[in-house]
């Protein structure tokens, strides 16, 4: 059976390691006010050290109006809510120093309204920043729905604002709200300041690299080319500032990855949206109607081709936007842990959305799934973010990280031992996903294959005790999640919820 050890030696090279998706305002206080900020953030980067963390991503720390900051004002700032430039470089390099990659949100689709580039726009129509953003007389975007120039169900009227509540002016595009109207990538001008963005993020702060905020709408739906071929320009920009540059962006069409497939040309790294889907349905369902594995097979060879061979698929659970992992499985921590041994023994690099190792709770709106992370009960630790009162999370409804630690049947130590792990053996990092012949509904199991290597990984989705014989070849267990898999000659009698992996 293997030990964990706290900080194992990783044999995943950037960018393939296991990342960290966190909201800098709810994460650790460094300075007392409640608002989560980068000294706090720099105070815990042991703790992703000893969680076996090799990136994280940080979500939009520059300078905006709103809690969330997706309407940016100044992309080449810190929001003095997070703290200082100075304290950013100073994040970057500790986090360096522990062999931790750092990716920044970067939001090109749109600005805030309160961005200079819009209020020069709004106060000077024959300026040079009026084609920073795209225009249009309202009497024509609404004949050209009715002559279905535009898709409904993307670009309508309800996306064009009118400038200061002027109807009789020209109206602006903002394809999110009115707050954040979109910029205009058909101005060279523009283009031309996000490259000198990148390389003030890349050369001057250092970063290794970007989250890529709604990468399919920088054109409008109807020219999906343009969006395409628009990230092929950008990768090639981004590589001329720094060769390893990491971009993975953020295309969300459920159901429809041919749709997704185009944009690997341009984007190397892009979210799997369906395979966290999926992951959520086969484990609520108790059983594997989905074919979890060979629908990830038949879309990743999708994407695999598209990008000719490319492409570093990016999986998650649950991210910022969506109803947290225990939330949507009921609060059943079975099937929580189930569920998030499914996706870090599966292949690409996964990205944890912070506080779901500790069983973090919550639900839509927005402001619910992104509350303080627990790091001890309430008063006991001085980081601990303020910034809302939680509704979901609190140290009654989810155990605090400070009591989990240690605890060998805690969820923080089987993310910690799963992670340790992956990070020891190749072929959970760089394998690939092949079929085992198992063909018990309520087993999710997979061979990962690297240079010789195979590992047998089975996932127990149900809530019953199953036994199955074994396939040939496996005939070791060196991981089992609830210390109870039982293996008799070729048979193997697997508890509920329970992951082993053999060898």
């Amino acid at each position: 059976m293997i030990t964990c050890q706290p900080q194992p030696k990783r044999v995943a090279q950037w960018p393939h390691g296991v990342n960290y998706e966190i909201f800098v305002r709810a994460f650790a206080d460094g300075n007392g006010d409640g608002i989560g900020d980068l000294k706090g953030l720099t105070s815990k980067l042991d703790y992703l050290q000893e969680l076996g963390i090799g990136g994280v991503w940080l979500m939009p720390i520059m300078k905006s109006p709103t809690y969330h900051k997706y309407d940016v004002v100044d992309y080449k700032s810190i929001d003095p809510e997070y703290g200082t430039p100075d304290d950013f470089k100073t994040f970057v390099k500790e986090a360096h120093q522990r062999g931790i990659r750092v990716l920044v949100d970067l939001i090109l689709n749109h600005t805030g309204s309160d961005h200079p580039w819009f209020q020069a726009a709004l106060k000077d129509p024959q300026g040079p920043y009026r084609d920073y953003y795209v225009w249009a007389d309202k009497d024509s975007v609404a004949d050209q729905i009715a002559k279905k120039e535009v898709q409904l169900d993307s670009d309508n009227i309800t996306q064009w604002h009118a400038p200061n509540g002027d109807s009789a002016a020209e109206h602006y595009y903002g394809y999110f709200w009115g707050g954040m109207p979109d910029l205009n990538f058909d101005n060279p001008r523009v283009r031309e300041e996000f490259v000198e963005i990148g390389r003030y993020w890349l050369q001057e702060m250092n970063v290794d690299g970007f989250r890529l905020d709604a990468a399919k709408h920088i054109y409008p739906t109807d020219r999906a080319q343009d969006n395409h071929a628009f990230w092929v320009w950008f990768r090639t920009e981004m590589q001329k500032l720094k060769k390893d540059v990491y971009l993975v962006g953020e295309v969300y069409t459920e159901g429809a990855p041919h749709e997704v497939a185009p944009y690997l040309k341009g984007l190397p790294a892009l979210f799997n949206f369906e395979l966290g889907i999926s992951i959520i349905r086969t484990v609520n369902a108790g059983f594997d109607t989905l074919g979890l594995v060979s629908k990830y097979k038949s879309i990743v060879g999708l994407y695999s081709e598209a990008s000719g061979g490319d492409y570093i698929d990016a999986t998650f659970i649950r991210n910022h936007d969506q109803n947290r992992t225990l939330s949507e499985l009921g609060g059943n921590v079975d099937k929580a842990r189930v569920a998030a041994a499914i996706q870090l023994t599966f292949p690409g690099t996964p990205y944890i959305y912070y506080g779901e190792e500790i069983g973090m709770l919550g639900q839509k709106p927005d402001e619910f799934i992104r509350e303080p992370f627990l790091w001890d009960e309430a008063g006991k630790s001085p980081v601990e973010t303020r910034w809302e009162v939680p509704h979901y999370s609190t140290d009654q409804t989810v155990v605090p990280l400070a009591r989990q630690k240690g605890d060998p049947n805690s969820l923080f130590e089987f993310y910690r031992e799963l992670i340790a792990l992956r990070n020891a053996h190749p072929v959970l990092t760089y394998g690939t996903l092949e079929q085992p012949g198992i063909s018990i509904g309520e087993v999710v199991s997979y061979v990962r294959a690297y240079e010789g290597e195979q590992l047998l990984v089975m996932n127990n989705v149900s809530d019953v005790e199953v036994t199955f014989a074994l396939p040939p070849g496996f005939s070791e267990i060196i991981y089992d999640s609830r210390k109870a898999a039982v293996k008799r000659e070729n048979e193997i009698r697997l508890p509920a919820w329970g992951t082993i992996i053999m060898e």
